[in-house]
């Protein structure tokens, strides 16, 4: 059944989530991305090939894009607009249905849909491909969200990332859209610290255990850090 929410005021206050470890259970893309190679040989064997580099890139902060972006390439290889990934995406998420639904946060979801119910404005900022989050929200009748995401374009007879959604350039693409100040954040991670600091009130979730006394220490007081049901994430749970 499709829940009615009313159509937020224009001077509502502005809620932003993350997706990955906020809504979803793990890192949405690179879910993806696994699925597209592991079902073509070629690419599988592609990956497995540059795998001796690409993967202690990916393991390293500093060049861990460099490294995802190796195998975005293999997992996009032949596409060539936004509009074919696009395509791509949505047949992932139909066919994989059941396991991304297993993945929506409960918790996370009942949050969500409780801003929507008083009428916030509720906006989704992710680095992930903005199509895959609107397509897994549209399972559980949050299709009517405004998604920001990473934009990709052609690269070099594949598809990759022109805008990464992340870090400060989060921030400039909500500003770019209008969302300029913001009421309440939710998200895991430190690289969303620039959106976490611009709230009014920050809510850390699920975040990783090594990084709770830093988001203790950088964010105000009282800030709240919470579990929303991912088992190998820190944060008060209940």
């Amino acid at each position: 059944m499709t829940a009615n929410y009313p159509t937020p005021h224009d001077d509502a206050p502005l809620v932003v989530f993350d997706f990955d470890h906020t809504l979803y259970d793990g890192d949405s893309g690179s879910h993806l991305f696994a699925s597209l190679i592991k079902r073509n040989p070629l690419r599988l064997l592609g990956a497995l090939l540059v795998t001796p580099v690409a993967g202690p890139l990916v393991a390293m902060l500093p060049t861990r894009r460099t490294g995802i972006s190796v195998y975005v390439w293999i997992a996009t290889f032949g596409l060539h607009r936004a509009r074919e990934f696009n395509r791509v995406i949505d047949a992932y998420v139909l066919k994989h249905e059941a396991q991304l639904r297993a993945k929506l946060l409960p918790q996370a979801l009942q949050v969500f849909a409780e801003h929507r119910a008083k009428g916030d404005r509720v906006v989704v900022a992710t680095g992930a491909p903005p199509e895959l989050a609107r397509a897994i929200l549209a399972f559980v009748a949050h299709q009517g969200v405004p998604v920001i995401g990473s934009e990709v374009g052609p690269r070099f007879g594949a598809v990759g990332a022109t805008r990464h959604c992340h870090n400060e350039e989060k921030m400039r693409m909500l500003r770019e859209r209008g969302y300029g100040d913001i009421d309440v954040a939710y998200s895991d991670s430190t690289a969303d610290l620039p959106l976490l600091l611009a709230a009014k009130e920050p809510v850390v979730v699920n975040p990783k255990v090594s990084k709770v006394a830093y988001f203790r220490q950088v964010l105000k007081p009282g800030t709240r850090i919470l579990n929303w049901g991912c088992v190998d994430r820190g944060g008060d749970r209940g």
